[in-house]
C-alpha cells in the first residue's frame, strides 16, 4: 500500500517543484526529498523504501541524482551520495507513529504535520522529532541557549523561533508552526540543538528554570485524550549575495505568516500614540511627580530630570511607607538616559505650548551638560547615598539630599576584572555625546552641546586601537583601558556619533576613523555573532561570565549575545552608507537588521498574557518580552525602508513603536489593566501611565499576573517610548506617503489604501483629530478635524 501509492507520488511532486525553481542543486534536492518524505510516510507504513530521479538543475545539462531512504520511522535524505538530513517521527505511548501530512506554502517553505489520535490519558516526558545533518555545518542559530545536554529553547522564547544551519551558502532552516505552539498547558513546546553531534529537536516537553534564564527539561507531562499535533516549516536553499545573511528568509516568512496580519488588524495597541504620551508626562510630573521629578541646584547652576527609578511602594496609592529599590539618581548612559527622554518631552511641550514642560526639558539639557569634564572624558550618573530612617517602628531606606550628590557611571560593570563604576565607560559616553549633536540639529540649536561632544570626539579618536576599536572602559585615573571588552561591537555607537560629528563638523579625521571602526566591527564581530556589550554578562543575567567572555558556547556553536550591539551595528552600517555611498555597507547593515528582526515578536502566544505583536526579547539567555529597548529600535527600521523600499522593515517599526506602550497601566489597554490590577489592587487612576519595563522577564507567566514586575524606569520606559512615539510622528507623520514607490502607510490609528490618482485615509481612533502627513523627500500637509471612521482623499 505505501510503495503502491506514495512513490509514483514523490516522482511526481520532485519534478513538478525541480521545474518550479533551479536554484541551487543541494537545498533544492533536500526541499524536493523532504516533500517526497513528508508524503511517503503514512501511519501503518513499516517498508524500506528507496527512490532515485535524474533531473536537470541550475538551467545547465549537469543532471543530480535525488534519492530518498525511508525505513519504518526513519527519514534519510540523500544528495549526490551525501546524506542531507535525516529526521524520526516519534512514537507516543499507545498511540503509535503518527500520521503525517505535508503541504507546499510558497517560497520553498514546506509544511510537516504530525498527528496523533489519544484514547485514554498518557504520561510521556517527552514527544521529540529528532533531526540529523548529514553535513558539517559552518554556522548554527537559535533564538536561545541549551548549553547541556537536558537544557533546551522552551517555548517561552519562542519570539521568531527558528532553527538555522548553514555551509557555505547553503542553508536550512526550521520553524515551528506557530499555529499550534502552546495550545495545550501540559504539552510545551521546546526545540533543542547539539552542534557536535549534528543533531536539532523540535517536540513537547515540561521544563524547569535553574538559572536566569535558561530552561531544562523534567518529568512529569502527560496528554490528554483528543488529537497532538506536531508540525514544523521546513527549507532548504541557497544564499548567494555577496554577504551572506542567514536571516532574511525566514525573517520574512515568520512577519508574512504570522506578524503581518496581527499588524494590519492594528495590534498590538488600539488607541492614538498621543494618548499614551499624555498619560506617561502626566504620571511623570503629576500623579507620581513628587518621587519622579528631581530638581535642584548643582554649581550655581539649576538642573532637574527624572530619576533612574521608582516602584510601587511610591504610588500615590500604596497602603504603607514607601521603600528605595536603589539609590535615587539619574543617568546618561547607554540604557537610561535623561537626555534622550528630555528630547521627547521638548518636542511635546513645544507642539502643546506647554512652557512648564519645556523648562523641565531644558533643565535635564544642563544637567547633562553639567557633567564634569577631564581630559575630554565625563561620568554618565549623578546620585545620593542612602541611609536608614525609623518609622513607627521599623527602618525604611531613604535617599539623603541632592545638596550631597557625587558622580560616577553605570554599575552594571565586569567587578571580576577590576573595573568599578568610578571607571569611564565609553560607551555611555558616545551615546550622550551623540544624543547632544541630535539636540544641536534637530531640537534647538546650542553651541555648547557641539563644543561638549567635540571636545569628546577629539579625545575618543585618540584612543582608537590599531585594528579600529575604541576600548570598553577606561581606568578612573590613568584613563586606560581595562583588561577586558577593548573590541566588542560596543564600537558601533561610537562609529555612528563619530559620523554624525564629520557631518556637522566637516572635518575628515572624524569620518575617517569612524570607518576604521566600522571595518573592523564587519571583520571581526559580525561573522562570528559576537554581539557582546554590558549587558551581556553584567545585568541580570550573569550566566557564562567566568567561562564564555568572547568564547562560543561548544554544544550550541554560538555566543551569548544581546540585541543591544546588533542594534548598535546595523544603526552604525546604515550610517556608513549614507556617509559613503558603499553598497557593502548596505548589505551588511541588512544582514544585521534581519538577524536583529529575529528577537522581534511575531505572534500572540497563549502563553503570553498581553499583547506580544512589535515587541523584542533582550538576549539569548533571557526570557523577557516586550522589553523597553524596543522604541529605542523602532526608529532604525523605518529608516532601513527608507533606504531599501522593503515594506516589512516600515511594518516592523511601527509595531516595535506601538509595543512600547503595551505595559502601560492605562484605560487605552483593558487587558493589561486588569492584569494589573490582579497584581496591585489598589492601583487607580493616579497610577495611570505606569509602564513597568517588560513582561515575563523571569520566563515564567500565569493569567493571574505573574510576570507584571514592581517598578518603572522613566529613561527606559515610558519617558523613552514618549519620546520615541513623538519623534517618529514629527518625522513621519500620522500618514507616511512614498510617492516614488507608490505606498503610503499609516502609523497611528489611521487606515491608508490607494484610489485613484491618491489615497484615502480614515480616522480609526475614538475621537476626531487632525491628521499630520508628510511626504517621502518633503513637505506635507495636514487634515483637519477628521471624525470618527470618516474618510479624506489625499495626493
Amino acid at each position: 500500500m505505501c510503495r503502491a501509492q506514495g512513490l509514483p507520488l514523490v516522482v511526481k511532486i520532485a519534478r513538478r517543484l525541480v521545474r518550479q525553481s533551479m536554484n541551487t542543486v543541494f537545498f533544492k534536492s533536500c526541499t524536493l526529498a523532504a516533500t517526497a518524505l513528508a508524503t511517503v510516510f503514512l501511519t501503518g507504513c513499516s517498508s524500506s523504501t528507496r527512490t532515485s530521479s535524474s533531473v536537470p538543475a541550475g538551467g545547465t545539462d549537469k543532471t543530480v541524482a535525488l534519492e530518498v531512504v525511508v525505513s519504518d520511522s526513519e527519514y534519510r535524505l540523500v544528495h549526490e551520495g551525501e546524506p542531507c538530513v535525516t529526521f524520526t517521527a516519534p512514537q507516543l505511548h499507545g498511540s503509535g507513529r503518527p500520521q503525517i501530512e505535508t503541504a507546499e506554502v510558497g517560497g520553498g517553505w514546506l509544511h510537516i504535520r504530525l498527528r496523533w489520535e489519544v484514547g485514554t490519558q498518557i504520561a510521556q516526558d517527552e514527544l521529540a522529532v529528532a533531526f540529523e545533518l548529514g553535513f558539517e555545518p559552518d554556522f548554527w542559530w537559535a533564538p536561545h541557549l541549551a548549553p547541556y545536554d537536558g537544557y533546551v529553547v522552551a517555548q517561552h522564547v519562542f519570539r521568531s523561533p527558528a532553527l538555522l544551519v548553514q555551509r557555505g551558502s547553503m542553508t536550512l532552516a526550521m520553524v515551528p508552526d506557530l499555529d499550534r505552539v502552546g495550545r495545550s498547558a501540559a504539552n510545551p513546546w521546546f526545540m533543542d540543538y547539539d552542534a557536535p553531534r549534528r543533531k536539532f529537536w523540535l517536540g513537547m516537553s515540561r521544563t524547569e528554570i535553574p538559572q536566569h534564564v535558561l530552561f531544562k527539561k523534567v518529568s512529569g507531562m502527560t496528554f490528554s485524550p483528543g488529537t497532538v499535533e506536531l508540525a514544523f516549516f521546513v527549507n532548504v536553499y541557497d544564499d548567494r549575495g555577496e554577504v551572506r545573511n542567514p536571516w532574511a528568509k525566514t525573517a520574512g516568512f515568520l512577519w508574512q505568516r504570522w506578524g503581518r496580519p496581527l499588524y494590519q488588524q492594528g495590534e498590538p495597541i488600539a488607541a492614538p500614540l498621543a494618548s499614551y504620551v499624555d498619560r506617561t508626562y502626566d504620571w511623570a510630573f503629576k500623579g507620581w511627580g513628587e518621587f519622579v521629578w528631581q530638581e535642584f541646584d548643582l554649581k550655581g547652576v539649576r538642573v532637574g530630570a527624572p530619576q533612574f527609578i521608582v516602584n510601587i511602594s511610591q504610588s500615590p496609592n500604596y497602603p504603607d511607607p514607601w521603600y528605595q529599590r536603589e539609590f535615587l539618581s539619574i543617568w546618561n548612559q547607554a540604557w537610561f538616559s535623561s537626555l534622550r527622554s528630555a528630547s521627547g518631552l521638548y518636542r511635546h511641550a513645544r507642539e502643546r505650548g506647554d512652557e512648564e514642560l519645556l523648562r523641565k526639558a531644558r533643565l535635564t539639557k544642563e544637567l547633562a551638560l553639567a557633567a564634569p569634564m577631564r581630559d575630554g572624558l565625563f561620568p554618565a550618573v549623578i546620585g545620593t547615598r542612602n541611609t536608614n530612617v525609623e518609622i513607627e517602628g521599623k527602618r525604611y531606606v531613604r535617599p539623603k539630599a541632592w545638596d550631597e550628590a557625587f558622580w560616577s557611571n553605570s554599575n552594571r560593570v565586569p567587578r571580576e576584572h577590576g573595573i568599578t563604576e568610578e571607571w569611564i565607560h565609553l560607551l555611555d559616553s558616545s551615546w550622550t555625546a551623540l544624543l547632544m549633536l541630535r539636540w544641536h540639529t534637530e531640537i534647538e540649536p546650542d553651541a555648547r552641546l557641539l563644543a561638549f561632544a567635540r571636545t569628546y570626539g577629539e579625545r575618543l579618536i585618540s584612543l582608537q586601537d590599531d585594528a579600529g576599536f575604541f576600548p570598553g572602559w577606561l581606568h578612573p585615573s590613568t584613563q586606560q583601558p581595562g583588561p577586558v571588552m577593548n573590541q566588542t561591537p560596543e564600537t558601533s555607537l561610537s562609529v555612528t556619533f563619530l559620523l554624525k560629528l564629520a557631518d556637522i563638523t566637516g572635518e575628515a579625521k572624524f569620518r575617517e576613523s569612524a570607518l576604521r571602526g566600522m571595518a573592523a566591527v564587519v571583520a571581526k564581530i559580525i561573522p562570528d555573532g559576537l554581539w557582546l556589550d554590558f549587558e551581556t554578562f553584567w545585568s541580570c543575567c550573569r550566566w557564562g561570565h567566568d567561562q564564555y567572555l568572547e568564547r562560543r558556547i561548544e554544544r550550541n556553536a554560538m555566543h551569548k549575545q544581546n540585541t543591544l550591539s546588533i542594534f548598535w551595528t546595523a544603526e552604525a552600517l546604515l550610517e556608513a552608507h549614507r556617509a559613503t555611498g558603499r553598497p557593502d555597507y548596505l548589505a551588511w547593515g541588512r544582514r544585521t537588521l534581519d538577524e536583529l528582526s529575529m528577537s522581534q515578536q511575531v505572534w500572540q502566544p497563549p502563553f503570553i498574557h498581553v499583547p506580544a505583536l512589535g515587541g523584542f526579547g533582550v538576549m539569548n539567555a533571557d526570557g523577557e518580552w516586550n522589553d523597553s529597548r524596543q522604541t529605542l529600535f523602532a526608529g532604525l527600521f523605518l529608516e532601513y525602508y527608507r533606504v531599501t523600499g522593503q515594506v516589512a522593515y516600515f511594518e516592523r517599526g511601527v509595531a516595535a513603536l506601538k509595543s512600547g506602550f503595551i505595559m502601560m497601566y492605562c484605560p487605552e489597554n483593558p487587558m493589561v489593566r486588569a492584569m494589573w490590577e490582579k497584581v496591585y489592587p489598589w492601583f487607580g487612576p493616579a497610577d495611570f501611565g505606569f509602564t513597568m519595563e517588560n513582561y515575563a522577564h523571569g520566563g515564567r507567566t500565569s493569567p493571574e499576573g505573574e510576570g507584571m514586575g514592581v517598578f518603572t524606569i522613566y529613561d527606559w520606559g515610558n519617558g523613552a517610548a514618549a519620546e520615541a512615539a513623538v519623534r517618529m510622528l514629527d518625522r513621519y507623520g500620522h500618514v507616511y506617503i512614498d510617492r516614488d514607490r507608490g505606498r503610503a502607510f499609516g502609523l497611528d490609528q489611521v487606515r491608508v489604501r490607494p484610489v485613484r490618482l491618491g489615497w484615502e485615509i480614515v480616522n480609526e481612533a475614538l475621537q476626531p483629530r487632525t491628521l499630520r502627513v508628510v511626504y517621502e523627500g518633503g513637505g506635507g500637509r495636514e487634515v483637519r478635524n477628521l471624525q470618527v471612521e470618516k474618510s479624506a482623499i489625499i495626493r
